[in-house]
Formats: structure tokens, sequence, C-alpha cells
């Protein structure tokens, strides 16, 4: 059921019965020479509509722009400061809170989201905490960041199919998934080398000195839409577990 998809009356009667949503987070930002660059927002939009339909969740519009300054020395990038983001990700919840929902659900398609998404969350406990008018009077708010490819379906999916070509940017398992969710946008690049350099991510300039073509160890080159597929399913039940067992806690 996603959000932007339903009417305010649809909303009222799912807030009947549920308090969950769950929110998409990404980023927009390079990912290597034959990944899309709106990557890290595709992936968890996609789990996330496949997990809202199974488990009848409401989901959100996704946050496609995310914390990403390392990746600025490739065009295309858009980043938002960490503050920004930590605006973003309070003004949303607090926006939802007032209607009825209680448990938010981020689920993360970008590394670079976790420790300002994971502050924003601190801000929101520490802003209900500190609000005498709200201290007993109605449910404080639960949050939950979950990454999609760290679920143990996935993880053991992505070793069966690229094992040490999985990297750490511009994965063949994240490219993957983007082309079953876009097949018409599949890119044919060389790569070289097959196997990306690995290193530290400092700044913008550095990153791309040392990762020429945006890679990090990864050999996204094996990407396929028939994998993606694969885990597109795999995720899906990893979240659709995860997910039930946060809005039971």
């Amino acid at each position: 059921m996603q959000l932007q998809l339903s009417t305010w009356a649809e909303t009222e009667a799912y807030l009947e019965h549920r308090s969950g949503i769950i929110l998409p987070i990404g980023s927009t930002e390079q990912h290597g020479p034959n990944g899309l660059i709106g990557t890290d927002a595709i992936c968890p939009e996609v789990i996330a509509r496949g997990v809202g339909d199974q488990a009848g969740a409401m989901v959100a519009p996704t946050i496609n722009v995310g914390m990403a300054q390392h990746h600025m020395g490739f065009p295309g990038t858009i980043t938002l400061a960490p503050t920004t983001l930590i605006a973003v990700v309070r003004d949303v919840v607090a926006s939802l809170r007032v209607h009825g929902f209680q448990r938010f659900y981020f689920l993360n398609g970008h590394g670079g989201n976790i420790a300002t998404v994971t502050a924003a969350f601190n801000e929101i406990y520490t802003e209900v905490s500190l609000d005498e008018d709200e201290t007993g009077n109605r449910a404080a708010p639960v949050c939950r960041l979950t990454n999609w490819w760290m679920g143990p379906s996935v993880r053991a999916l992505s070793r069966q199919l690229f094992g040490s070509s999985e990297g750490n940017h511009a994965t063949p398992s994240e490219v993957s998934l983007t082309y079953y969710a876009h097949p018409e946008a599949q890119k044919q690049v060389a790569i070289s080398p097959r196997i990306a350099p690995t290193g530290p991510i400092r700044d913008a300039a550095d990153y791309r000195r040392r990762f020429p073509d945006g890679r990090i160890g990864s050999d996204p080159s094996l990407a396929s839409v028939e994998a993606g597929e694969q885990l597109y399913h795999a995720a899906v039940k990893d979240v659709a577990r995860d997910y039930a067992s946060f809005v039971a806690d």
C-alpha cells in the first residue's frame, strides 16, 4: 500500500488498525561505469513495495537524496549535509506521527546514511523525552534502520552469485537489483580492471583519485536481470520477516 497512491481516507482507515510504515531511504550518487546514479534509492524502493504488498504495510515515498559528499567528485551526485538529512528525517517522522503512525521502519540503500539517520533517531527520542506535553500523553515513536543488503538470505545469495567480486561499492548485487527493476536501463560498458581496488574513503577529491571509475573492490560487469530477480525475492523475504518482528515488538 503506497502512501502516494492512497487517499487521505484510505490512510485514515489503515491507521485504525495499524501504526507501522516503511520508509525507503537512499541516495543519488555515482555507482561506477555501469551502475545507475539512482541505485541506492531504487533498491530500497522496489524492495519496500514488495514487502508492503506482502505484509499489507503502508510504504512512504522514497527519500532519494542522502549523505553522499564523498561521491561529489563524480557528475550527477547530489548530497545533503548531515544536519539537513537529520532535519528531513525528523520532519517526516513528526508529520506522520501527527496522524497516528508510531513505528517508523527506514529501509536503507546507502551506507553513508547510517550514522546520520541514527543521529536523527536520537534527536527524535530526545525531543520526545524533554517535551513535557509529550510525556505520558501518547505513545513515543519507535524507529528502526535496516540495510536491505544485510539480510541473511541476501548475503548468502550474493556470496553464491558473486563471491569476492561483490566488493563494497557499485556491487554486482545492487546493480543487478536495479536492472531487474529497470531492465530498459541496463548498461554495457567495458570495465578495467575487473576487480576494483579497495581502500579508505575520505573526501570527494581523494575518493576520485583512489577510485577513478567509482567502484570499490567490485566487478559489476557480473550484474544481470536474472540475478536481480533472485536478490529481490531474497530481500523481500528478509525484510518482511524483520518488519513483522518490528511492528509486533
